[in-house]
């Protein structure tokens, strides 16, 4: 298993600091987060200068509309591309919201018979990621919200899985049925780890009410194999670099003594959670 850092959770620094923090701390990689940085540059070769200083273990493909990038469709596509080129073994995308009328992306999903084969490339995995529920009524904007239906999904169309705690954790907090259904597939390919509460999502482990540690405790139990990225709000630290830096490390400690990762540090602090 390697331990990933989302370049979301230090939106606030730029690209290239984020991946000197990121190495500095320790983490075996970087989840690039495709935003409004890569709409006027040469995505190729900015990637092939991020990952000298760590490895980018994944992409996340645009959540939001970008110059230059097209629509959900074909910057899904743009970026398996860049991946395939630039060695990057796996790409994230979010399913069509159904609240915000991506009705083409929607058919477009259901179109595709083998993601692995007609998206996916020998040496690039696409995942879709499991969504949040929002607002006062709990509602899930984004299409496949129920866990069996999602299974299904996935089964019938050859297409992997990338597992958001604080996503699924914002309808159920005891999540970890719902994680054991998906890992049963053989699906699972990346898990986002954070915290939620109180209607906020992607919190300090510790800073909500999803019981993180006894979910880290089940993953060493299993055979998962995969990357397990830390998502965190940039809003969860304070301007200071230096705590930045030590707070990551607290928590890349208890992430790697939780789950029985090989060459975890001896005696890390313990986080209360």
């Amino acid at each position: 298993m390697l331990i990933s850092i989302s370049s979301g959770t230090l939106f606030t620094f730029p690209l290239a600091k984020i991946f000197e923090i990121a190495a500095e701390v320790g983490f075996d990689g970087v989840e690039l987060i495709i935003n409004q940085d890569f709409q006027k540059i040469n995505a190729r070769k900015a990637i092939d200068s991020l990952k000298s200083v760590l490895p980018i273990l994944s992409i996340h493909a645009p959540f939001m509309p970008l110059d230059g990038w097209g629509g959900p469709i074909d910057s899904l596509k743009r970026c398996v591309e860049i991946a395939a080129d630039c060695g990057v073994p796996l790409v994230n995308f979010h399913p069509a919201s159904w609240m915000g009328f991506e009705i083409g992306f929607w058919r477009w999903m259901y179109g595709i018979h083998d993601y692995r084969r007609e998206i996916g490339t020998e040496t690039v995995t696409v995942t879709m990621e499991n969504m949040p529920w929002l607002g006062k009524f709990r509602i899930n904007p984004n299409i496949l919200s129920n866990t069996g239906l999602m299974i299904e999904f996935l089964e019938g169309h050859n297409l992997d899985l990338t597992f958001d705690c604080t996503h699924m954790g914002s309808g159920k907090a005891n999540f970890i049925n719902d994680f054991y259904q998906f890992y049963n597939t053989g699906r699972i390919k990346n898990i986002h780890f954070s915290d939620y509460g109180h209607g906020r999502e992607h919190l300090l482990p510790g800073h909500g009410v999803l019981p993180l540690t006894r979910f880290l405790n089940h993953l060493r139990n299993t055979d998962y194999d995969h990357t397990l990225t830390l998502e965190l709000s940039p809003h969860e630290f304070p301007q200071d670099q230096e705590i930045i830096i030590a707070s990551l490390r607290e928590i890349l400690e208890y992430l790697r003594r939780e789950t029985g990762k090989e060459g975890a540090a001896q005696n890390p602090e313990s986080l209360s959670l």
